[in-house]
Formats: C-alpha cells, sequence, structure tokens
C-alpha cells in the first residue's frame, strides 16, 4: 500500500475549482499582488529608460570594449533563453509522458517560456548597436543585390531558432488555454469583457468534436515543442562552440547548455510559484508541496549534470594537450575573474545539493532562497564563459578587462522588471491554472492506491 500525495488539497468540487481559478482574474487584486506588480513595474521603466540611453548614445555605455566586444547583452540574453526551457519541458515532456502532477504548474511554466523569450529577444538586437536595421537578419528577397545573410552563422541560426521555439511556444500556450477563455466568457457579466474572451475562445462550446480535435492538436503541438527544447539552447551554444577560441570550441557545450538551460528553468519556475502562492492564497490548494518538491528534485539532478559538465570540461582540457586550452580553464577558475567563477560554483553545483534533505526540499523559504541562488549561478556561468574566454585569448598583448558600468547593471536588473510585469500582468488577464487539467486529477491521491 503507498499513499499518494494529493495533487489538489481541500477536498475540491468541480464547483471549487472553477471559482477559484476564476476569482483571481475576475475580481480586483489583493495589497500583495498590487504590490508585487507596482515594484516590477517601477523596474520596466527603468530598464526602459536605460536601454533609450544605449540606444540613443551608442552600446560603449556598456563595459564591452576590444577584446571582450560581447558583454552584459549577450550574457543576459543566453540566460532569459535558458530560463525559458523549463516551461515547455514541463508542459510538454511532461505531457507526453502523462505525468499528473504537471497540471497544475503547466500553464505558468508555459507562460514563463513566452515572457523569457520576450525578454531574451530584447538584447541580440540591441547588441547590434542599430537595432532598426534588425530586418537585415531575415532571409527575404531584396534590391539590394547581393546583400544577404550569411547562412553559415550562428548568429542567423539563433533569429531561426529563437523565433521558431517563440511561434511554437506562443501557440502551444494558447490553444491550452481556450477551453478556460470559454470558462470565463460564459461566466463574464459586463458585455466587454463577454466580447474579448468571446474573441480569445474561437467560438469554443465544448462538444465531443471539439474536445477531440483539441487533445489531437494538443498532442501534435508538444510533440512539436519537444525536440525544440533540445535544439534551441543548442543551437544557442553554436554560438560559441563554433568558435576558434580556448574556452569556446567544445563539442559538449550542446549537451552541456540543454541541461543548464533545464537547471535555470526550473530555478525560476521554483521562484513565481513561491511567489504565486503568497501574493494569490487561494492557489495554494492547487500549487502544493508535492509539485514543488518534485521540481526541487530536478533542480537537484540538473545541477549534479552541470557540476559533471564543469568537472569535465578541464580534463578534456588537460587531455587534450593544449597548453591555450589548459590555460583558459586555469584562467577561469584562479585568474582576475576567479571570483565570479567560485560563485557559480558554489550557487550551481553545490547549493543545490541540500535539496538531498527532505526537510528544506519541502521547505518554501529554503527552495525560495535556493532558486535564487541557481538562477544568479547560471548568469555567472554565462559570464564565466563570455567574458574569461574573451579577455585572454592567443596574445597577451591583446589581453584587456571588462568592467560592469551602470548601465549593464540596469538591463541585467531591468528585464527582470520586463519580465515579472508581463508575468503578473498574465495571471490578472489569463487564468493561470488550467481547470480543463486540474478537475480530471481532483481525485488522485486522496485514497490509499496498490501499485503493482
Amino acid at each position: 500500500m503507498i499513499k499518494r500525495e494529493p495533487l489538489v488539497l481541500g477536498n475540491k468540487s468541480l464547483k471549487d475549482v472553477t471559482e477559484d481559478i476564476c476569482e483571481v482574474v475576475e475580481r480586483p487584486p489583493g495589497k500583495a499582488f498590487l504590490a508585487a506588480l507596482f515594484s516590477a513595474k517601477m523596474l520596466f521603466i527603468f530598464y526602459i529608460i536605460v536601454w533609450g540611453c544605449i540606444v540613443a548614445k551608442g552600446i560603449g555605455l556598456m563595459g564591452i570594449n576590444s577584446p571582450v566586444g560581447w558583454g552584459t547583452a549577450i550574457i543576459t540574453f543566453v540566460f532569459w533563453i535558458g530560463i525559458g526551457h523549463a516551461g515547455t519541458l514541463i508542459s510538454a515532456v511532461l505531457f507526453l509522458f502523462r505525468q499528473k502532477w504537471r497540471t497544475s504548474i503547466a500553464r505558468t511554466a508555459e507562460a514563463m517560456t513566452v515572457f523569457a523569450v520576450m525578454t531574451a529577444g530584447v538584447f541580440p538586437l540591441l547588441h547590434t548597436g542599430r537595432p532598426w536595421l534588425a530586418y537585415w537578419l531575415l532571409p527575404y528577397p531584396n534590391q539590394r543585390g547581393p546583400l544577404w545573410v550569411n547562412f553559415r552563422s550562428p548568429l542567423l541560426w539563433d533569429v531561426f531558432a529563437v523565433s521558431t521555439y517563440a511561434t511554437v511556444s506562443i501557440v502551444f500556450w494558447y490553444i491550452g488555454m481556450v477551453p478556460d477563455l470559454a470558462t470565463i466568457r460564459d461566466r463574464a457579466k459586463n458585455k466587454i469583457r463577454k466580447t474579448v474572451y468571446g474573441a480569445l475562445s474561437l467560438g469554443w462550446r465544448g462538444t465531443a468534436t471539439q474536445w477531440n480535435h483539441f487533445e489531437m492538436v494538443y498532442m501534435l503541438l508538444a510533440g512539436l515543442a519537444t525536440p525544440l527544447v533540445l535544439s534551441v539552447h543548442s543551437i544557442v551554444s553554436f554560438d560559441f562552440a563554433v568558435a576558434n577560441l580556448p574556452g569556446w570550441h567544445t563539442t559538449i557545450f550542446p549537451p552541456y547548455f540543454v541541461a543548464g538551460a533545464i537547471f535555470s528553468g526550473f530555478g525560476m519556475v521554483v521562484t513565481l510559484m513561491v511567489i504565486i502562492r503568497e501574493v494569490l492564497p487561494k492557489f495554494k490548494s492547487y500549487i502544493t508541496m508535492n509539485h514543488m518538491e518534485n521540481m526541487n528534485k530536478i533542480i537537484m539532478t540538473t545541477g549534479l549534470l552541470v557540476g559533471y559538465a564543469y568537472g569535465s570540461e578541464f580534463f578534456v582540457a588537460w587531455y587534450s594537450g593544449s597548453e591555450y586550452e589548459v590555460y583558459a580553464f586555469t584562467n577561469r577558475a584562479f585568474g582576475p575573474y576567479w571570483w565570479s567563477y567560485w560563485t557559480m560554483i558554489t550557487c550551481n553545483v553545490f547549493i543545490p545539493q541540500l535539496f538531498w534533505f527532505k526537510k528544506i526540499r519541502t521547505s518554501i523559504p529554503a527552495m525560495f532562497v535556493i532558486s535564487i541562488f541557481v538562477n544568479i549561478g547560471m548568469w555567472f556561468e554565462r559570464f564565466v564563459i563570455v567574458v574569461t574566454s574573451l579577455h585572454r585569448d592567443f596574445l597577451p598583448s591583446s589581453w584587456g578587462m571588462f568592467k560592469f558600468t551602470f548601465f549593464d547593471l540596469g538591463v541585467i536588473f531591468g528585464s527582470f522588471g520586463m519580465f515579472f510585469f508581463l508575468f503578473l500582468l498574465y495571471t490578472r488577464v489569463f487564468p493561470a491554472i488550467s481547470i480543463a487539467e486540474v478537475k480530471p486529477v481532483l481525485g488522485v491521491g486522496r485514497k490509499d492506491e496498490t501499485h503493482g
């Protein structure tokens, strides 16, 4: 006899589920939510002002120089793309494997993916220094003669990979919401709300034929989104792996980047779920400790994978016999930026292993703090890869140092303002938990079940 943890607490009825989830969209928000939204809004405004100054005056306001031509913009771009991975993994991959514990958190994870990719997309465009010419990155017939994009450039591969990932993620997220949007439409008393949600619900009536088509399309989109989890960050890793630079040109980067992306993505999901549980108290019955613990186990596992990748890089550098490769990694750990390397190791390898202890794994304050450390560590991972490899290359005569400026810090912290502002708005406009998926799992875990 094994007692399953209930996926929904409080012995909720079908009506209770509808009321609890729709209430967040239909009623005025509480003080805690408004305080969080206001804080995110002010940080977002600050972010817009900082980017406005950089676009007006030039990206020289940031710390990039020669030889560190890639700085905060590319580091934070890769960071946010990584954040977007967990949403698709939780929703699409766990859906295909029929994991019922995904139901309460899948919708919010999908939304996180969409907003993380939107936040990430700003950075490479503005890093070019001339964002108004961003359309040059698109391969379309034009009157400029032989001026075409360079299809051999991994930066162009990013354009295709990220735009495809964003498109599929948005469609997957939206299609999954259609039945719930129809529920809000049917409950709406205001004519404008009824019209808006009526248009968004695409004429959904809940017939057997519509449910059949919905489930088939959702399955196909999940199958399409799953390989994107592997492909997108693999392509992003090629930005580095195809370069002839010690510390970059390595075949381990694609799986290493994918594992790191899932690691940081789950860290952000845990952060968001803790915040949602606090600012929207009724959701505590749906986002249970069982959900949080499962995600913490994934963080712990991927943390070990990332730690293995860090160690294998040093081994391969030594085994290669290349003095440049050995120096690149020695410089990472013991050079001028040693503090960033050991911050990365501490946050990504050591701290997540605290989740081996159930008491910590099931403590809301502990998991929130650890999830913050995970995201700090993953940002520093990208910093270590970019800056420590560029600032000392083959010739000592070309060595240099990268120093943060106010504008670097402004876009780093400001990007969190954009992300959290969009995310909190989403929770007020769309149902943050899938009504249609939670109802079928209401009875799971209420009784002891025998597993053979």
